[in-house]
């Protein structure tokens, strides 16, 4: 079998004695649990080590594969220099991922390295696997902002690579769970933290890998995790198997998540074809989101989709034309891709001759003319998620108390310029952040004197 085993394990620098001075013993379980793996990893003589880290190069829509024969680093970083750590590449077994990924036009390659030094997400791993078993070559691959579906895919193809080599190889995924345990801990606290380790936890005792897959955006977002990429990438590799799930320990004394996981893959498992259970889940997610839009939502995918294959404004619907014949307001259309940000456009106030006018043009807008993306293609048209936010006319405010996020939008202005920030928006929590965004995004400087206006809106899904 060419995937040996795999882990889910934490990366705490203080985790190493050097670094953390006597701090470490306060996470001995976890000091136990990562030997309890890596004397197990080593029982198992892998040929090769996979090492997925999120400390590494990452890029938006691209995953990085170390290049070159070997690489090493310190925990200078961390006050102390003296710990190093090295470690061989597998060449051969990068060429062959990195071709596979070609053939297929899967955006993974060695192109983009910005310093070849090991990272922590990779030293620490290596520190506990070397004190058990050296002179194993190591691939490190980095993450990437695209969706669970491409990690799991990667996963795909590095099981396949492996087959294909003959190569026994251990997959090591580095993560911690959520940065945002305590609110006396380095990162504070959200409600979400707990939330997204208790659901880690339940992963790693049952293999759900497909509740891994589905874990929501926003959760994940919120709980601060660095490690959630990294486990779907490991999934992967693991796919149509039989697999035999075991968390070890799980810890957030510091006010961060540290679980050790471990997964022994068996035979082939029909059921386990978690990559095709999760095409089937998002399809029906997507119809789900279609069956329930409104007829503003409706309108404004009408006029991206019809924009973007033919180049033409799509016509309004005369029945909505009569509708909003005498309604004339502001509206900001919202795109949204894989839960992420895919565009946004919008106008404070009316500039066409009703509502339904302003959704049109501004679709268009937000598929194609914001600065902050490229314009949509075609392919992506069936993955997009509208929303679509009518503003009611701003009204000047005379302090941030008459503010409220979840409520109310803010308009900052100074001069001719000024910001906008919707309200009600994921990660906004407090009126002075709020403010803070819309100031830069309208370029006003801390210090400039500017006026405030709020509004509200109606939300349409």
């Amino acid at each position: 079998m060419a995937i040996l085993a795999a882990m889910a394990v934490p990366h705490p620098p203080l985790i190493v004695p050097e670094v953390g001075h006597g701090a470490e013993q306060q996470i001995a379980p976890t000091i136990a649990a990562y030997q309890r793996v890596m004397e197990r990893a080593a029982a198992l003589r892998p040929d090769t080590v996979v090492i997925l880290s999120p400390h590494t190069v990452m890029y938006a829509d691209y995953f990085h594969v170390s290049p070159g024969a070997g690489a090493s680093g310190s925990f200078a970083a961390f006050r102390a220099p003296q710990v190093q750590v090295a470690t061989a590449y597998d060449s051969g077994f990068c060429e062959a991922l990195v071709k596979r990924c070609r053939e297929e036009d899967f955006p993974a390659g060695t192109l983009g390295e910005k310093n070849a030094e090991l990272d922590h997400g990779t030293m620490i791993p290596l520190y506990f696997l070397q004190q058990h078993l050296r002179g194993v070559p190591v691939v490190r691959i980095g993450l990437s902002g695209l969706p669970a579906r491409a990690h799991y895919r990667l996963g795909q193809h590095i099981a396949a690579v492996a087959e294909e080599l003959g190569r026994r190889v251990l997959i090591i995924a580095s993560g911690d769970l959520s940065h945002k345990l305590k609110a006396d801990g380095p990162y504070g606290f959200t409600s979400e933290g707990p939330v997204f380790d208790a659901r880690m936890q339940a992963v790693f005792r049952s293999g759900d890998f497909l509740r891994l897959l589905l874990t929501p955006v926003d959760l994940a977002s919120g709980a601060a995790e660095c490690g959630l990429r990294s486990f779907w990438i490991m999934a992967g590799t693991l796919d149509g198997r039989q697999v035999k799930s075991e968390l070890l320990s799980y810890q957030g004394t510091f006010g961060v998540g540290y679980g050790v996981g471990w997964f022994l893959p068996g035979g082939l498992d029909d059921s386990r074809d978690i990559g095709v259970q999760l095409a089937r889940c998002e399809a029906e997610a997507m119809r789900a989101i279609r069956d329930r839009e409104d007829s503003l939502v409706k309108l404004a995918r009408l006029s991206l989709e019809t924009f973007v294959r033919t180049h033409q404004l799509a016509v309004i619907p005369e029945d909505m034309r009569k509708s909003f014949a005498d309604k004339r307001r502001g509206a900001f259309v919202s795109l949204k891709k894989d839960g992420q940000l895919r565009g946004c456009i919008g106008t404070i106030q009316p500039v066409r001759q009703d509502l339904a006018e302003e959704i049109l043009y501004n679709a268009v807008s937000a598929g194609t003319r914001d600065p902050r993306f490229s314009p949509v293609t075609p392919e992506e048209l069936a993955q997009l998620v509208y929303d679509v936010d009518v503003l009611t006319e701003p009204e000047p405010i005379d302090s941030p108390d008459q503010l409220d996020v979840k409520r109310y939008g803010v308009i900052v202005q100074c001069g001719d310029r000024r910001g906008l920030l919707l309200p009600d928006l994921p990660g906004v929590d407090s009126v002075e952040e709020q403010i803070s965004i819309a100031r830069r995004k309208g370029s006003i400087g801390e210090q400039e004197p500017y006026q405030l206006w709020r509004f509200e809106v109606e939300r349409h899904v």
